[in-house]
């Protein structure tokens, strides 16, 4: 049976000095000075306001409800289903009840919701700017550089990742471009960055967008808590229960052969 002949490419060891170790080293550093830019233009923590709270956890009480049903028991999630939906219905829990109906107000004429847009605008800067500079550092000094390869073997599906600005097509896929060992340090060094900074850090990039783009802990600019609440209540109403726990006993029986 032929074997695949093993593909060698002969690269200067200095390779790793000039490229692979700098790139590497100004990634952790611009992401440490990231972290502390962050912290320096972060504004001081505004006090919410009691019923301000109230209204954000009682909409995540209801979440958490109809998320974890299945660990309660028909009883006791009945009852907190009821509770809940009467709230929401009638309009127990808004922060402003007399409002209740009308358009909710302008974020543009709203304070805290300009301190609020204001402050992931400085975020966004504090990622794409960075990005900006080490991208266009990289493409004019170590442009179409081949600096490692990696140890295990790849399929095809990887070479366009890997070898980034390289224009080859034989190439073996584990082999790696200077660009690409550039996003390989944007996903990768999130542990790096919390043994460095902490676990609670700004320097993660993906971290940031996922925060950015996941559920906020309350109501965004322009959303009517009012019609959040009703939709919560017809999610909870829809809800057929049931439980982990019913029928244990037997399928503990059945487990053990008894």
């Amino acid at each position: 049976m032929a074997q695949v002949p093993v593909q060698t490419i002969h690269r200067d060891p200095q390779l790793f000095y000039w490229i692979l170790f700098p790139i590497t080293l100004v990634m952790i550093l611009t992401g440490v000075l990231r972290h502390y830019a962050t912290v320096l233009m972060a504004s001081a923590p505004k006090k919410l306001d009691q019923r301000a709270m109230r209204e954000q956890r009682s909409l995540a009480h209801g979440v958490g409800v109809r998320s974890n049903f299945h660990v309660l028991s028909r009883p006791s999630f009945v009852a907190r289903r009821d509770a809940l939906t009467t709230a929401y219905e009638s309009g127990a829990y808004l922060k402003d009840p007399e409002r209740r109906g009308q358009a909710p107000p302008n974020p543009m004429s709203d304070p805290s919701s300009m301190d609020g847009m204001m402050g992931a605008m400085k975020n966004q800067m504090a990622m794409i700017i960075p990005n900006t500079l080490i991208m266009s550092w990289i493409n004019a000094f170590f442009s179409g550089y081949v600096i490692m390869k990696l140890p295990f073997p790849l399929t095809i599906k990887f070479k366009s990742m890997l070898q980034a600005g390289v224009a080859t097509k034989d190439m073996d896929p584990r082999w790696m471009s200077s660009i690409s060992w550039y996003f390989l340090c944007f996903f990768g060094l999130q542990s790096v960055f919390n043994f460095l900074l902490g676990n609670d850090n700004a320097a993660n990039q993906m971290a940031q967008q996922m925060g950015q783009m996941g559920p906020q802990g309350g109501f965004g600019p322009g959303v009517d808590p009012d019609k959040q609440f009703l939709a919560e209540a017809e999610n909870l109403a829809v809800i057929e229960h049931y439980s982990v726990l019913d029928g244990v006993e037997d399928r503990l029986l059945e487990a053990i052969g008894v």
